[in-house]
């Protein structure tokens, strides 16, 4: 009996702490997330603004800064990224990232939408965050994934009006891959990166 009520009293015990790290985990997410936010819309200021050389690269390194391009890099290339030797894997990603990062700043005033944090969902080091973006009366649903690597929560994914970041990279790249190669592929983020 008395091994059945310390079972019990386990159980709880874990089961508790588990939603208190979950909460807590919630909680990390959502500040790292408002606190990216305020800090773009700081720097953008008012509608309208012009902005320097150094405020754009700021601006790009604050929105793209929990970003693991890696990953999504990856997820985009499927099984020919396991085909590369290191040199080409990291070349890759950085083209992958830089056009990113820049496509980032295309239209900036996206950045000063009011955010509403629907649900955080956790489980385990991997989170589900759901969100809709308010600008000019106008919602769109924006989700993240994200995991949690050494110590820091990171997006993996950025799902726009339902449509996935890196499963739109990946039919993009698939099908110049299955077209033309993956070399071709290259050549083609090369000049874009060049841009």
């Amino acid at each position: 009996m008395r091994r059945r009520i310390f079972s019990i009293l386990l159980f709880i015990f874990f089961s508790a702490f588990s939603s208190i790290q979950a909460q807590s985990a919630k909680d990390e997410i959502k500040t790292l997330l408002v606190e990216r936010d305020q800090q773009v819309k700081t720097l953008l200021g008012p509608k309208g603004s012009e902005y320097s050389d150094e405020q754009r690269a700021r601006i790009k390194e604050i929105i793209n800064g929990i970003i693991d391009f890696k990953s999504m890099a990856k997820y985009a290339l499927e099984e020919t990224y396991d085909t590369l030797d290191e040199a080409t894997q990291t070349e890759f990603v950085n083209l992958f990232s830089t056009i990113v990062r820049d496509q980032s700043l295309n239209k900036l005033d996206i950045y000063r939408a009011d955010v509403t944090y629907n649900s955080i969902t956790v489980d385990g080091n991997s989170a589900l965050v759901k969100t809709y973006a308010e600008l000019d009366d106008v919602r769109t649903p924006v989700d993240y994934t994200m995991v949690k690597e050494n110590g820091e929560w990171i997006i993996t994914d950025l799902i726009l009006d339902e449509v996935s970041t890196a499963d739109s990279y990946n039919r993009q790249f698939q099908r110049i891959i299955k077209k033309k190669g993956f070399e071709s592929l290259l050549s083609t983020l090369r000049k874009r990166a060049a841009r």
